[in-house]
C-alpha cells in the first residue's frame, strides 16, 4: 500500500526546511535536491503511522543521506577538475533556509560554505543543525547516534575552526551595492591601483569551471596577483566573447548574503562572481562559473525582476 495524501501532504509541509539543511551541508543545490528526493523514496517505503515523530525521523535520514554523500564527495573532489566552490543561490531562493537570525544568514554566507569544506561530516551537520536551525543538542545526539556531551564538543571544535578562517562583515543591500559599484569602475578603469585600494592585502581569486568552463587551476593570492586579474578579465576580446557565446550583461545582486555580479549572456547565466566583504576591504573574489553548479540560479533568475543591468556589455 503506497502513502496516503496525507502522508504526501506531511513530507510536502518539511520538505523546504529538508531542502535548506541539505544544501546548507552539501553546498550543493542540486545534491540536496537529490538527498530530499531519497528521503521521500524512504518515507514512502516506511510505515509512517508508526513513525511518533515525523520530523525528526525525515530529519535524521536526510541527515545520514548528506554525511555519506559528503563521505563520498571527499574522494570524488580529489579528481575534480580545478578548484571546487559551493553553488552560489541568489537573495529569495527558498533553499537558503531561514535569515532570522545573524548566526542563520552566516551559516549560508558563501564564505562560510566554503569554510564549511573543512569540517569533517559530522562537524558539518552538528554546525549547520545547531547553528543555522537552533537544533538542541539532545536532538542532534539523536539524529547522529552520539552523546549529548560529544556535539557540544563537535560544535564548539566547528566553530573555532570556522572562526579561525572568517572575517567577514554584515552588509545590507544599500552597501552590498556601493562594494559592486566602486568594484566595477576599479576593474574597468584600465588600472589595478584602484583595484588594490579596494583588496585587502592578502585577497585571494578562485574560479569554479569544473573542467566545464575556463577557470584557472590555481587561486591569485594577494592584492596585486588578484588586482592584475580582474583588470585583464575585463579587457573586450573576441576569444572571451566565444568562451561564452556573446558579450555578458553584468548585474548586481547578493548571491549567499554577499554582494555578487551575475553574468548573463542571451538571458542565460554564464557565471556568478561574489565578493567576500571586510572591515579591511575586499579580502576574496570567487567566481562560479561550471554550468551545472548554475542550473538552479539560472531558473530562478529567469523567474524574478532582474532589472537594469550595472554594465551591459562586458567584454
Amino acid at each position: 500500500m503506497g502513502p496516503t495524501a496525507h502522508d504526501v501532504d506531511r513530507f510536502m509541509a518539511a520538505r523546504p526546511r529538508l531542502e535548506a539543511i541539505a544544501y546548507r551541508l552539501l553546498g550543493s543545490a542540486s545534491e540536496a535536491e537529490d538527498a530530499v528526493q531519497e528521503t521521500f523514496l524512504r518515507w514512502q517505503a516506511a510505515d509512517v503511522d508508526r513513525i511518533r515523530v515525523p520530523e525528526a525521523w525525515l530529519t535524521k535520514v536526510l541527515t545520514h543521506l548528506c554525511l555519506n554523500q559528503l563521505s563520498s564527495a571527499r574522494a570524488r573532489r580529489e579528481t575534480y577538475v580545478g578548484q571546487w566552490l559551493p553553488e552560489p543561490l541568489i537573495e529569495g531562493d527558498p533553499m537558503l533556509g531561514p535569515a532570522d537570525t545573524a548566526e542563520q544568514r552566516e551559516s549560508v554566507s558563501y564564505a562560510v560554505l566554503v569554510l564549511l569544506e573543512r569540517l569533517s561530516p559530522n562537524e558539518r551537520a552538528v554546525y549547520v543543525l545547531r547553528e543555522a536551525f537552533d537544533y538542541p543538542h539532545r536532538e542532534i545526539a539523536a539524529i547522529l547516534d552520539i552523546s549529548e556531551a560529544a556535539s557540544q564538543q563537535i560544535l564548539h571544535r566547528a566553530k573555532e575552526r570556522v572562526a579561525a578562517g572568517r572575517r567577514r562583515t554584515a552588509i545590507d543591500e544599500a552597501a552590498a551595492r556601493r562594494v559592486i559599484d566602486e568594484f566595477l569602475a576599479a576593474a574597468t578603469s584600465g588600472r589595478t591601483e584602484p583595484l588594490v585600494r579596494l583588496l585587502t592585502e592578502d585577497a585571494v581569486a578562485v574560479g569554479d569551471g569544473g573542467g566545464k568552463a575556463p577557470a584557472r587551476a590555481k587561486a591569485f593570492e594577494g592584492a596585486v596577483a588578484v588586482a592584475k586579474f580582474m583588470r585583464g578579465l575585463f579587457v573586450p576580446s573576441k576569444a572571451k566573447r566565444s568562451l561564452v557565446g556573446g558579450s555578458p550583461a553584468l548585474y548586481a545582486t547578493t548571491a549567499n548574503g554577499e554582494p555578487a555580479l551575475v553574468a548573463v549572456v542571451d538571458g542565460r547565466v554564464v557565471g556568478v562572481m561574489c565578493l567576500e566583504v571586510t572591515d579591511e576591504g575586499i579580502a576574496a573574489v570567487r567566481s562560479q562559473v561550471n554550468p551545472d553548479k548554475l542550473e538552479r540560479l539560472s531558473r530562478q533568475w529567469a523567474a524574478i525582476d532582474r532589472g537594469e543591468p550595472v554594465l551591459p556589455h562586458t567584454f
